[in-house]
Parts: structure tokens; C-alpha cells; sequence
């Protein structure tokens, strides 16, 4: 994958002297103990009843907690977390001149230093094969990198579903598949909706998984998809001839035939990554 920026990202910063403990008690994984120095962690806030709200990058840079989120719900996290602030000595803001880039390659003309090292960069923590992303002042970095299209085909072909796959409070994290995209820690305590959380995990009753979708037609923007008449699932995002289901795996093991949406053939696919 070729070096690109990801001008559908957008940064936010927690600074402070409680930054990480104000982010401990709120999001899915270990922000304390799991962050080490040059790496990322991948997270989300969940709703009370343990559905995603926001799903994000977490790193560590000039002076803050660097987060990485989707541009589009940018601002509403900003609120959240500033809800959730109260007296906790932290200071949350957007960092508009801050930029995110993948697998930077390359220096400046006449200065020694890589651009990769002239940004906080981090192997992404979900998956490595999908890339070296990098943190930094968009005055720093290479100009007139193409955009993110490359990046989401490759999230695509890997089966990796991020922000706008999930909605917005829709679907259970266990459901999403953070716990094998690394970014749920079930020893760290207590966070916003951590107890139905771990309930899903230590009893198994989370059954349902996102799969992905392929056709070799356009699929509509929703959807049931039925194999042998049974509903076994529905279509959560589409992006052309390929998408994300959400999918009751129970059902799709014991139904046989072609898989369909509406009267579309398509084929899902169930990640490498994916265990469950």
C-alpha cells in the first residue's frame, strides 16, 4: 500500500496530568498499561449498554494522548469526552493542523529526516498489513499524497470495519469484532459499558459477527440477508459492489443454499482475523 493521506481522519488531543486515567475509565482497552512509548492501541467508547459509539486510534505525542477518529464524528466525540471531563485535570481540543497518514515514505528534499520520523508513527494495532499510520503537522508532511481510497480498498479486502460500519450506537462491540481487532482489555476495570461487555464474553452469548459482503452488482444502502428463506443477518454499510452484515452465525451454520440480499446474490466472507 502505497503512501497516502487520510483526509477523512481528524485529530483529537487529551493533555494533563490525568490524561490516560481520565481515558482509562471511559474506553474498552487499557490505555494505562497497554500504551507503550512508539505504539498505538486501538479502542472504543461504548454507550451504557455496551454499543459503539465511537471507535478510534490512541497514541502519545507532543505532550498529549493523540486520537485518532473518523473526521465525521470528530466534533460529537469532542463533546462527549468533554462531558465526561467534570473536575478531571485534562484538557480536550481538536488538533485541525494535525494530519493522518499511512506508510509515509521518504524525506524532505535536503533534510536527512524521514517523514515517518518526523511524525508519531505506530504499526496499526488491529492489523499490521494494514499499515505504518503516522501522526503529524501537515506543514511536516509530503504534499499532494493521493487520499485514502487505497487505504480502504486494502480495509476491504482484509475485512476490517471501522466507524461508519458500525452506525451509531447499533451494534455490540463483542458483535463488531473489537476483541479480535485488539481493542478490548477484559483486566483493566471498569469502563462505560464494560459490564455487558464482559457478561457477552464470559458467558458467549455473542453470536452475531460482521462478515463482509461481496456482489458483482451495486448493493443498496440496507437490507436482510436470507440463506434457504432464513433471515440470518442485515447489511450495516455498503461501499459499491462490497460491504459489511452483520451476521448470526448460528443461523448462518445451520441454513444452507445461496446467500442473498433481497433477490441479489452475494457472497460473504469471513475474515483471516476473525476467530469466533
Amino acid at each position: 500500500m502505497d503512501p497516502a493521506f487520510l483526509d477523512d481522519r481528524a485529530v483529537l488531543a487529551i493533555s494533563g496530568p490525568e490524561g490516560r486515567e481520565f481515558l482509562q475509565g471511559l474506553v474498552t482497552n487499557d490505555v494505562v498499561g497497554g500504551l507503550a512509548p512508539g505504539s498505538g492501541l486501538y479502542t472504543a467508547l461504548l454507550s451504557p449498554q455496551g454499543k459503539i459509539l465511537f471507535d478510534f486510534l490512541v497514541t502519545e505525542g507532543d505532550g498529549a494522548l493523540l486520537l485518532d477518529v473518523a473526521k465525521t464524528g470528530a466534533e460529537a466525540l469532542l463533546k462527549k469526552l468533554k462531558m465526561y471531563k467534570l473536575r478531571a485535570k485534562v484538557e480536550v481540543e481538536l488538533r485541525p493542523q494535525l494530519g493522518v497518514y499511512v506508510n509515509l515514505a521518504g524525506h524532505p528534499e535536503n533534510r536527512p529526516t524521514p517523514y515517518a520520523d518526523r511524525a508519531v508513527t505506530f504499526t496499526d494495532p488491529r492489523l499490521a498489513a494494514l499499515g505504518r499510520r503516522s501522526i503529524g503537522a501537515h506543514a511536516e508532511m509530503p504534499a499532494n499524497l493521493p487520499g485514502p481510497c487505497a487505504y480502504h480498498e486494502r480495509r476491504l479486502a482484509l475485512g476490517v470495519p471501522e466507524a461508519g460500519d458500525f452506525g451509531f450506537e447499533k451494534i455490540f462491540a463483542l458483535d463488531a469484532g473489537l476483541d479480535e481487532l485488539n481493542g478490548v482489555s477484559f483486566t483493566k476495570g471498569c469502563y462505560v459499558g464494560q459490564e455487558l461487555t464482559s457478561r457477552m464474553k464470559h458467558r458467549a452469548t455473542s453470536r452475531k459477527r460482521i462478515l463482509t459482503v461481496t456482489s458483482n452488482a451495486s448493493l443498496p444502502a440496507a437490507g436482510a440477508l436470507t440463506r434457504g428463506g432464513v433471515e440470518i443477518g442485515e447489511l450495516v454499510s455498503v461501499h459499491g459492489g462490497r460491504g459489511f452484515a452483520l451476521i448470526r452465525l448460528d443461523r448462518l451454520e445451520e441454513t444452507q443454499g445461496d446467500v442473498k440480499l433481497g433477490e441479489i446474490p452475494v457472497a460473504l466472507n469471513k475474515p483471516a482475523w476473525l476467530t469466533a
